[in-house]
C-alpha cells in the first residue's frame, strides 16, 4: 500500500508538471494561475501546492524534467574516450544531439518554447534565473575543457584562449536555440540547424 501511495505520488507530480508546462505554452507564465494548473491536471489545488510550494518551484521542475537529461547527455559525450582524439567533433555532436532532442521531443520542445518565450524573469522567477545562468557557466566550462584538449591536439586555434572559445560556442549556441523555437514555420532556423552548427565548427579548426 505504501509503495501504491508513493507511484500514485509521482504519477500526480507529473501529471501536474504536464499541465503546468501546457498552460503555460497557452497562457504564458505571468497570467497561468496554481488553480488553472490544477483544473488542468484534474487534481485539486491542495494537490499541486502538496507537491509545489509556489509556481516558480513547479517551473523549476519543468524545467529540471528535460534539462537534466540534456547535461547528462552532455557529459557522456564530452567524456566519452574519443573525445581524447576528437574534442571538437564531441562538441560538434553535443550541440547537434540537443537540435535533434528539440525536434523529435514535444515536451523538450515544449518547454523551451516556454522557457524562452512564455516568461518574465521577475519577481519570485529572478531566483530560477538564477540558477539557469549558474547552469549555463557549468555547460561553459565543460566545453572549455574539451577546447583546452582540442588545443592541446592542435585542432583549433591557440591565438583564442578556450574559455574565450567556449563562451563563443554558448553564445552562437543561445542565439540559434532562440531563433530555432521562435521558428514554428521551419523555413529560416529549423531547417538549417545542422548547417549552422557545422559551419560554426569548421570555422574553429586550424
Amino acid at each position: 500500500m505504501v509503495r501504491k501511495t508513493k507511484e500514485d505520488a509521482a504519477i500526480t507530480r507529473l501529471r501536474i508538471i504536464d499541465a503546468a508546462r501546457e498552460m503555460f505554452l497557452a497562457k504564458g507564465v505571468s497570467r497561468t494561475s496554481l488553480e488553472q494548473i490544477a483544473t488542468q491536471a484534474g487534481v485539486t489545488r491542495g494537490a499541486v501546492y502538496w507537491h509545489f510550494q509556489n509556481k516558480a518551484e513547479l517551473f523549476y521542475a519543468m524545467r529540471e524534467q528535460v534539462f537534466l537529461p540534456l547535461i547528462d547527455r552532455m557529459d557522456d559525450t564530452l567524456q566519452m574516450d574519443d573525445c581524447v582524439t576528437d574534442p571538437l567533433g564531441r562538441i560538434r555532436q553535443h550541440l547537434e544531439h540537443t537540435i535533434q532532442v528539440l525536434d523529435q521531443d514535444q515536451t523538450t520542445r515544449q518547454t523551451y518554447e516556454v522557457m524562452m518565450s512564455k516568461c518574465e524573469y521577475v519577481d519570485e522567477f529572478a531566483e530560477v534565473l538564477k540558477s539557469i545562468l549558474s547552469n549555463c557557466s557549468g555547460l561553459v566550462y565543460k566545453m572549455e575543457l574539451a577546447y583546452a584538449k582540442a588545443q592541446q591536439l592542435n585542432q583549433v586555434s591557440q591565438h583564442v584562449s578556450a574559455a574565450e572559445l567556449a563562451m563563443d560556442t554558448h553564445l552562437f549556441f543561445s542565439g540559434l536555440l532562440h531563433m530555432w523555437v521562435k521558428d514554428h514555420a521551419g523555413l529560416l532556423f529549423r531547417n538549417r540547424a545542422l548547417e549552422l552548427i557545422d559551419t560554426h565548427i569548421r570555422l574553429r579548426k586550424k
